[in-house]
């Protein structure tokens, strides 16, 4: 693979009950993860959500609740998931705006504690689209001249990412092979959070983006309506949104 690393990517997919971040659970995670050295190494994990998988879902992965539900939970593997991605950064196919965010949400329901500030993230689909705006499968056959045979199993769609992400450094000259090149070339905009609720404005300070307060900096409006963040913290949002929330609440009070 052409490209520059200073520490190991993590190529991954899921397969989930359903679409919503905050809502749905994983049912299958595939890894694929790629050493210094450019070893290689991947692993696949089942997982019963405990909760049902949508009957949408199931058409499009074919994974059942009657497949899954021997299978351990997502508490039980995620010490084993959390140190096979710890210390490296990540990527996938629509990762960014699904996978990652998805992930990061059962991993603070096992109590997990992963600090993604530092974790660059290279979405192919994101380059993908920039450059020629398809699909996976298209971007297989374009990209790699393959057949994407079995669509949404993660470890083919993994596997596929991948193929897709190292035709991609191939065949185009002005992607830099540097991995801060490529997360800042990932990025669909400025926002703090994965669900697309904080956005950085052009002073790099916290702002809403949705709601009565979109555009005000979230410290000065949590200065004067304390019960926004309440309002917040009750709310049907993802879970690492309201850590982001939290920790911009007790920006205030460590700088009293």
């Amino acid at each position: 693979m052409k490209i520059n690393l200073n520490r190991p990517i993590c190529f991954f997919d899921l397969e989930t009950t359903g679409a919503k971040v905050g809502k749905d659970r994983i049912v299958e995670i595939a890894i694929l993860r790629v050493d210094i050295d450019k070893t290689e190494s991947q692993k696949v994990w089942r997982i019963n959500p405990e909760m049902e998988i949508s009957t949408q879902a199931t058409q499009v992965h074919g994974i059942t609740n009657e497949m899954i539900k021997s299978e351990q939970n997502f508490a039980y593997y995620s010490d084993e998931i959390y140190q096979f991605i710890k210390d490296c950064d990540l990527s996938g196919f629509n990762a960014i705006k699904f996978d990652i965010p998805i992930l990061v949400e059962e991993l603070i329901r096992a109590n997990i504690q992963f600090d993604f500030t530092d974790v660059r993230m290279i979405d192919s689909q994101v380059i993908y689209h920039k450059k020629e705006p398809r699909n996976l499968s298209a971007a297989l056959k374009y990209y790699c001249d393959k057949d994407l045979e079995n669509a949404h199993s993660a470890l083919d769609d993994t596997i596929a990412a991948y193929e897709v992400f190292k035709a991609q450094l191939e065949k185009y000259d002005d992607l830099e092979p540097d991995m801060d090149f490529l997360n800042e070339y990932s990025k669909r905009n400025n926002n703090l959070d994965f669900a697309g609720k904080i956005r950085l404005d052009a002073d790099n300070d916290a702002t809403f983006a949705f709601g009565k307060y979109t555009g005000q900096k979230v410290v000065d409006v949590f200065k004067i309506d304390l019960g926004y963040y309440s309002w917040i913290m009750k709310g049907d949002f993802p879970e690492y949104t309201k850590k982001i929330f939290t920790n911009l609440k007790l920006s205030i009070t460590n700088s009293k």
